[in-house]
């Protein structure tokens, strides 16, 4: 069993979009949130720090719109990157107590922070554009994941797709690139399922992994092992899979109560992983599992189980707590409005019998 720590960290009044470990920093995780679910509010970029046993907030920095997703920079340990609900980038240094540094507000397009505008505009996706990475093998080269079903390969130096794989009969909203295998590339779909693909035969999947009950928001492989990855879903779970084995599921993890919306794997820590969640309670929570053990959050404490093997319960009513919560925000929502227009309906109405 892995001897590091885990933890959890609450940040009340916001929701975890998206989470990635510091290339730099081992222990080291930007999480990028928004408030009252992204539909409305700021948003807030948290620089969080495992440090024994305890996860502790190094930095935040605040934006007038929901944050979604977040990278580092390759070329700078301090220098973080956000993309917002308003369509703009921001770049952040960590070093500075406040920023942004820069702000571009290209939307969909490549940019040089040295040159202060975008490159390039690649065009050819029939919807919304969910997921991108860039090939750690090709230089120049992307893929990206959108609602148009489609999986495409791109070249900064041709702007045209060089390649259209119809990776599934739904909206895709992740995709990565194997670490390992510079034609390996894996797509989670709303249809649940994940799949890997082949850029030299592209006609069927390599892979096909079943066991999420909802849709599938992240998907990451492993930067210690060819043929491991994990990904995590709208049903609450963060899943490990390794692909070459007949059962492919290695481990459900299911200690969140609402959508899992960010994931990420150390680069450093063997078996690491940070999750973010779209919490009920308007907060974010930042977990972290160390090889060979699985986290575990009580009404107060986390303790660490040793895995037994057995298979986990999904949780079968948490989609409709969701459906309640989102419920009663709108009813709550709505009531407020109506009490702000009630004075002006009665105004109106006053005239109307004068």
């Amino acid at each position: 069993m892995g001897t590091a720590g885990g933890g959890a960290l609450r940040l009340p009044g916001l929701h975890g979009y998206a989470a990635e470990f510091s290339p730099y920093w081992p222990g080291r995780v930007a999480c990028a949130a928004a408030q009252y679910y992204g539909i409305a509010g700021c948003g807030t970029l948290a620089v969080l720090e495992q440090n024994e046993a305890k996860i502790v907030l190094l930095r935040s920095f605040d934006w007038n719109d929901g944050l979604f997703d977040v990278t580092w920079s390759e070329n700078n340990e301090h220098v973080l990157i956000t993309s917002s609900g308003d369509g703009s980038l921001q770049i952040w240094d960590t070093a500075k107590t406040k920023g942004p540094l820069q702000v571009y507000k290209e939307h969909t397009q490549e940019w040089d922070p040295a040159v202060g505008k975008s490159l390039c505009t690649f065009k050819g996706h029939e919807a919304v554009i969910y997921s991108t990475i860039w090939s750690p093998h090709i230089p120049g080269c992307f893929a990206s994941a959108s609602g148009d079903q489609t999986l495409r390969v791109w070249d900064v130096k041709a702007p045209k797709v060089n390649l259209v794989i119809p990776a599934h009969q739904a909206e895709i909203l992740s995709c990565d690139w194997c670490k390992y295998d510079e034609n390996l590339l894996v797509t989670g779909a709303v249809d649940c399922s994940l799949k890997g693909w082949d850029l030299r035969n592209i006609r069927q999947p390599v892979f096909i992994l079943l066991g999420h009950t909802y849709a599938i928001r992240r998907v990451k492989f492993s930067p210690f092992h060819a043929t491991l990855l994990a990904s995590c879903s709208y049903d609450f779970t963060v899943r490990f899979w390794d692909f070459s084995k007949p059962n492919p599921l290695l481990e459900t993890v299911e200690h969140h109560t609402e959508f899992t919306c960010g994931l990420d794997l150390s680069l450093h820590n063997r078996g690491q992983c940070a999750a973010v969640r779209s919490g009920s309670r308007r907060e974010q929570e930042l977990q972290s599992a160390a090889e060979g053990s699985l986290l575990c959050r009580g009404s107060n404490t986390v303790s660490f189980v040793i895995p037994t093997g057995k298979d986990i319960k999904i949780m079968q009513d948490g989609f409709s707590q969701i459906y309640w919560h989102m419920f009663v925000g709108l009813i709550s929502f709505f009531s407020l409005a109506l009490l702000f227009l009630l004075p002006f309906a009665l105004v109106l109405v006053s005239h109307n019998i004068l």
